[in-house]
């Protein structure tokens, strides 16, 4: 799949291309070499040749051409020097804009929303992911259709005994996208169902669910693979990781999780991926436990957790977090930071950081790639699911040891005796735990 025409998918795959940012308005707080280096790391995930990264301040876009007339002929020189044949908006570019800048430059133009998309067209794996892809692929093309088709601008006769002047090629087109798109969302709706019902077992199964997030390239696969043994993915790419993956792990204390590597978040994601992937980001819903992922090493860290926070905030599955608890690392009700990549900070910041990390609630400081602290975010998740545990009094058939078992190894038995064919316990246990313990009775 790719945002490009048919005749220019080849023309990107591996092409050279100049990156423009428009800096609009003030009070951006990112760092700008920061976001160019963002930038040139999607271009080159699908191996587009980044010649040049320049950045331009904006006041207010141009309805025509986003950037100032001066700047697009700077643009338009520059992408001459370097011999670039794509240009690449940081940003939001409309259909005129793109169709007006494709114009000044001879090139391709692609903006932030397209170029995700492409990423995001060539990583998915699984049936779902390339649903969900198709369908924000198909929602951001529908109004795209008069960029390059001059075609579409003929006629179709009437038909039947209608008559008439018919439907120009953009309408018939833009009609069969709007039925394929229905389609999709039939076919995500029942991925979604199933994926519920999947969850619903897990609820039942006698261990937790814990779902790692963060900002693409935060460490999240690396860390999966630390904790899970596994060989998932992960290099030093953004949205290395498209489509969820879960494996077993034990915690101290007990005996198994449920680990989830859930998609990288990024700033300004497409309005249409964050649709589309709903129902894979529903994963984190169901989960016990969310470990933000964060990379601490970052110039935009602060940022990116912001970032992470706000999607989750808006997909309903991140409640009762309001910006002073957000501050002060508090009022997060089931969330543990991972502040990783403590390996690529100097000895005196490496340091600055850890005393800030002890000085807040469920933050762990950790490599992933090296394994530093990663025992410790095992302890603290371990302690999270227990800190709430009350004592419950049960009473179980003498033969049922399976039970017996299950609560031992999920809470902390303090009495226990038998009385003929019964067996009573009093057991300190999560909430968590004690209504799985239920729903198996």
């Amino acid at each position: 799949m790719s945002v490009f025409n048919r005749d220019e998918a080849d023309v990107a795959r591996g092409a050279p291309a100049l990156i423009a940012l428009p800096e609009l308005g003030a009070g951006k707080s990112r760092d700008t070499d920061a976001r160019l280096e963002e930038a040139a790391g999607l271009a080159e995930a699908i191996g587009i040749d980044v010649r040049e990264k320049r950045a331009f301040k904006i006041r207010s876009p141009r309805p025509k051409t986003l950037f100032g007339q001066g700047q697009v002929d700077a643009i338009a020189e520059a992408m001459r020097q370097s011999e670039a044949e794509l240009l690449i908006v940081d940003g939001t570019v409309t259909p005129i804009q793109q169709k007006n800048l494709e114009d000044a430059t001879k090139a391709k133009v692609i903006d932030r929303t397209g170029l995700i998309l492409e990423i995001f067209g060539e990583r998915a794996a699984t049936a779902e992911g390339r649903l969900q892809v198709e369908l924000a692929h198909l929602d951001y093309q529908q109004g795209r259709l008069v960029r390059s088709w001059t075609h579409l601008e003929r006629q179709r006769g009437g038909f039947g005994f209608l008559g008439g002047p018919g439907e120009t090629q953009i309408e018939a087109d833009r009609r069969l996208i709007r039925d394929r798109m229905a389609k999709l969302r039939r076919e995500l709706e029942a991925v979604t169902r199933t994926r519920s019902l999947h969850r619903s077992r897990r609820q039942k199964a006698p261990w937790p669910v814990i779902a790692l997030v963060g900002y693409t390239n935060a460490g999240k696969s690396t860390l999966f693979n630390r904790l899970t043994r596994s060989e998932v993915f992960a290099e030093n790419l953004l949205f290395a990781t498209l489509d969820p993956t879960m494996r077993e792990i034990a915690l101290p204390g007990l005996p198994k999780a449920i680990l989830s590597d859930t998609v990288g978040f990024i700033s300004d994601l497409p309005t249409q991926l964050v649709a589309a992937f709903r129902a894979t980001l529903e994963e984190v819903l169901a989960a016990d436990i969310i470990v933000h992922v964060r990379d601490i090493s970052h110039p935009d860290s602060d940022a990116q957790r912001e970032d992470v926070e706000r999607v989750l905030k808006e997909l309903g599955l991140l409640g009762g977090l309001d910006s002073d608890d957000a501050d002060e690392g508090e009022g997060r009700t089931g969330m543990i930071e991972a502040w990783n990549k403590i390996d690529l900070l100097g000895s005196e910041e490496a340091a600055s950081i850890r005393a800030e990390a002890e000085r807040r609630e469920n933050v762990v400081v950790l490599s992933a790639l090296s394994g530093e602290g990663v025992d410790d975010l095992l302890a603290c998740a371990a302690a999270h699911l227990r800190k709430d545990a009350r004592l419950q009094e049960v009473t179980l058939g003498a033969g049922d040891g399976e039970a017996i078992a299950w609560l031992h190894q999920h809470g902390e038995v303090l009495h226990q005796e038998s009385e003929g064919l019964e067996t009573r316990l009093l057991v300190r246990i999560a909430p968590a735990e004690w209504e799985r313990f239920q729903s198996r009775r």
